[in-house]
């Protein structure tokens, strides 16, 4: 992520040849009734989702299922980070109705799970956090039954107090990506910290153990499998439930290439490995985003910790 004062890339340059993407990694575009239903609801409701704005490869199944991750605070970022598709400038003002309309939103679609992200903020005094916690709010009062997952940014500046004001409001995931290696922070990712990334995710557990935390990291950048291990490690030792390995996808001829398309049989050892090192819930597959399939993890991470404590009492 790169702050609003940082040089913008030289679209001069000569572009390298980008990839061929393997089969495993193509899908098909979204043509669906349930597709154009979920789109149709979020225009009404002048929601973003991260779905869209992320070009994510899952939407077409997703939305077929009328499961959609809204992303909150608007659709303009404050940074511009080198692997996300999300436009970058200067945000308009918060929407005061975004909360309740996200809140609609999930009773129309009659949503089990939700996941709610957000850009960067770094413009607001509270980074957005109180956004975060009027959204929760809100679809506690409209959804009680729906179960609560976010997926927030890092909150640089004020990541404490944000942690503990959105802690209160009582998610039930709380999801902040690491997105990569250290080793490659300044270049994919040079607006934000690792080891911040990782004190919030800690922060949170420290807050309120019992809220699930869950991280997720990118494959294809450069990075080598020892390096993986490492932030797997660092991870547990944050008390990071579930993790998400997926594969990075170049959106544009601008953004970071891909390196390598790296194939399910080694996405399939490194969740073997992750489960080898006590993570609750893993999902590592080339398709893999942090909110797909969010709904059915969630439920089978609550039965981990369920059968874990039940294990422990014995």
């Amino acid at each position: 992520m790169n702050d609003l004062s940082s040089t913008p890339p030289n679209n001069d340059a000569p572009r390298e040849p980008r990839l061929r993407k393997p089969d495993w990694i193509r899908v098909k575009a979204p043509t669906s009734k349930g597709y154009q239903e979920t789109r149709r609801l979020m225009r009404d409701l002048n929601l973003h989702t991260v779905c869209e704005e992320a070009a994510c490869p899952n939407i077409g199944e997703c939305w077929t299922k009328k499961h959609a991750t809204v992303m909150i605070l608007g659709d303009t970022c404050t940074r511009a980070c080198r692997f996300c598709n999300i436009k970058t400038g200067m945000p308009m003002p918060v929407d005061p109705l975004e909360p309740e309309h996200t809140a609609a939103a999930a009773a129309a679609m009659g949503l089990e799970h939700i996941v709610i992200t957000s850009v960067d903020r770094d413009d607001l005094p509270d980074r957005g956090a109180g956004q975060f916690v009027k959204v929760i709010k809100a679809l506690r009062r409209e959804t009680p039954e729906t179960t609560i997952e976010i997926l927030t940014p890092d909150f640089k500046g004020r990541m404490r107090q944000s942690v503990e004001e959105i802690c209160e409001a009582g998610p039930d995931v709380f999801n902040h990506n690491l997105e990569t290696v250290p080793r490659l922070y300044p270049t994919i990712r040079p607006g934000a910290r690792y080891y911040a990334s990782l004190r919030l995710l800690e922060e949170v557990k420290h807050h309120d153990p019992l809220i699930f935390t869950k991280s997720g990291i990118m494959l294809g950048l450069s990075e080598q499998r020892l390096e993986v291990h490492q932030v797997m490690d660092d991870m547990r030792s944050a008390g990071v439930d579930f993790i998400t390995m997926g594969q990075y996808l170049q959106p544009t001829p601008k953004h970071a290439k891909v390196e390598e398309f790296v194939n399910p049989q080694a996405f399939k050892a490194y969740g073997s490995i992750a489960r080898a090192k006590g993570f609750l819930q893993v999902a590592a597959t080339p398709l893999t985003r942090s909110s797909y399939h969010a709904g059915d993890d969630f439920a089978e991470m609550r039965a981990a910790r369920a059968a874990k404590l039940a294990k422990q009492a014995t």
